[in-house]
């Protein structure tokens, strides 16, 4: 008999998986039957899962239901400043204790995520674990959690910026400019040259955002 805290663990990942791939989407509702059929659990740990998703802002109330949450313009650029600052904090401390193996898997990452450019769900996919291996290569615990919860509230975002034309090979360049730094060992260009990462997938969204509200209209 499966244990129950792993059926809670893999229902609460189960869904934030099916979240942040876009299955589930901002708005759409869930509904713990649906889900427990879909994921083949029963619905006590589909019921633990949602209300865990709950307290984190993934899901939001709408009347008696459950739904994927949104984020409005001021909270997205509360998100993203956040974010910028802990992903700078991370290439700093990166610059400091990265090893020579952890700055080869970053290069290695880079030279795979190149023939991916031309596909933004792949290179979005591809993105995540480049600033995940910075993460870790930070050597430091607590940043790291910090950042699983700010790339959490990513997930809410229905689109990636990496989708907007020519987006996928400035990724690749910044990516550059940012091993280089940390590969250096030089923590304030490291810091920076994250940041302006950040800022630069900020305004893409910005201008994605404003396209999708005008073709709307």
């Amino acid at each position: 008999m499966q244990d129950a805290r792993g059926s809670n663990k893999d229902a609460y990942a189960m869904i934030l998986e099916a979240i942040d791939s876009h299955i589930y989407q901002p708005g759409d509702r869930l509904v713990e039957s649906e889900l427990a059929e879909r994921f083949g659990v029963s619905r006590t740990p589909i019921r633990e899962a949602l209300q865990r998703l709950e307290t984190q802002s993934l899901l939001t109330r709408d009347g008696r239901s459950l739904i994927v949450a949104s984020l409005d313009h001021s909270q997205l650029s509360e998100l993203y400043v956040v974010r910028g600052e802990l992903e700078g904090l991370a290439a700093r401390l990166a610059a400091r204790h990265a090893t020579p193996e952890e700055i080869k898997v970053l290069r290695e990452l880079m030279a795979a995520d190149a023939k991916l450019v031309d596909d933004p769900k792949a290179m979005s996919r591809a993105n995540r674990r480049f600033h995940k291996q910075i993460h870790h290569a930070s050597h430091n615990r607590f940043l790291v959690q910090q950042l699983d919860l700010v790339h959490r509230s990513m997930a809410l975002l229905a689109t990636t910026s990496i989708a907007a034309e020519g987006r996928g090979r400035e990724t690749l360049e910044e990516h550059e400019a940012i091993v280089n730094a940390i590969e250096a060992g030089d923590g304030d260009a490291a810091y920076q040259a994250l940041r302006d990462h950040i800022s630069e997938a900020f305004v893409t969204r910005l201008k994605l955002d404003a396209q999708a509200v005008e073709a709307a209209e």
